[in-house]
This record gives structure tokens, sequence and C-alpha cells, in this order.
């Protein structure tokens, strides 16, 4: 895939799939769990994306000026934590450690920020549900065939998720592991 393209959207049956396909999964094994996580947001994040509009259009349909103001403070918010970690190296290793603690920084300091002009509700539903819906089926979601899912992200790390991902600094380890696995396979 070329810089800046979107990756293709999943079946209903793939990305939705019978039960058997929903895992919980390893808590005792965080690097497992953020594989997973990570592995899900670059191969459904088409799905991901349109299933985030839809609710973000329903409630800024219902409350536009809160849903400008509320997408507004998280993005200067979230520009503010990626470059103060670009530029500040306990921050920079903390992102690193702490993937999940650090993206909850971000969704707190958002809230508090929006709780002084008084679109708590809209945060709540028009940003972090879609996040939490996100985040619940990624973790649980089992990746049916790893090689292939693994194979595809290489041409994902352009993609809008791919960009995210990287500036939370959350691909590194999955590309050191793909190529092993494309190493190995050449063999």
């Amino acid at each position: 895939m070329a810089a800046g393209c979107v990756a293709p959207l999943r079946s209903w049956e793939d990305f939705f799939p019978g039960f058997e396909r929903f895992a919980r999964p390893d808590f005792k094994d965080v690097s497992k769990w953020n594989n997973r996580v990570v592995s899900n947001l670059l191969y459904y994040q088409t799905n991901y994306l349109l299933m985030g509009v839809a609710i973000i259009s329903l409630v800024g349909f219902l409350s536009p000026l809160n849903m400008v103001l509320g997408a507004t403070v998280v993005i200067l918010i979230f520009l503010g934590f990626i470059w103060t970690s670009h530029n500040k190296d306990f921050v920079r290793k903390f992102k690193k450690q702490y993937p999940t603690v650090f993206i909850l920084s971000i969704l707190l300091s958002s809230y508090f920020v929006i709780s002084m002009f008084g679109g708590v509700m809209v945060f709540v539903f028009g940003i972090t549900f879609p996040m939490l819906l996100m985040f619940i089926h990624a973790s649980l979601r089992h990746v049916k065939n790893k090689l292939e899912n693994k194979i595809e992200g290489i041409g994902l790390k352009k993609t809008p998720m791919g960009i995210v991902l990287d500036a939370l600094e959350q691909q590194e380890e999955n590309f050191a592991k793909i190529a092993g696995l494309i190493t190995k396979g050449k063999e």
C-alpha cells in the first residue's frame, strides 16, 4: 500500500463472527495482549473508523457545538502529549512502557478540560464510547491467521491507524517480529 492509503473494509462475518472467534485476553501477559490489540487495530481499522464515524455523527447531530469542542480539545491534548513525549525522555519511556496509561492520561486530561465547558456527556458518548468499543473488540477478537495478518500489517504502516500507532510508538516491536517471521518463512 502506498503512503496515506486506507486499509480494506473487512466483511461483517470477519469483523463480528460467532462468539467462538472471541477470547478473553491473557491479562497476565500484557505484551501479548498489547500485540493482539495493535494487530486488530491495524487489521480492522476501516471497520473501526466507520463505527466511530457513525457514533460521532449521531452525537454530533444531537450536540454539534459540544462535539466540535470535544474533538478539538482531544486532538490538541493528544498532540501536546505526543510533542512532549518526543521532547522529554522520561515521558517517551513512560509512553513506551505503559501505552494504556498514556492514552488514559490523554483521555482524563481531555475530560477535565471539557468538563470546564460543560460538555462531559458529549465527551463520554461521542469520543470515549467509540474508543472503548474499539478497544474491547480489539482485545477480545482472536486473530485467525497470524502470519497473514502480520504480513499484511507491513503495508498498513502508513494508513491512518498506522500513523496513530507510530505516534504512540506501538508498532516498532510488531514490525521487528514481522521481519523475523518473514525471514523464518524464507528459510
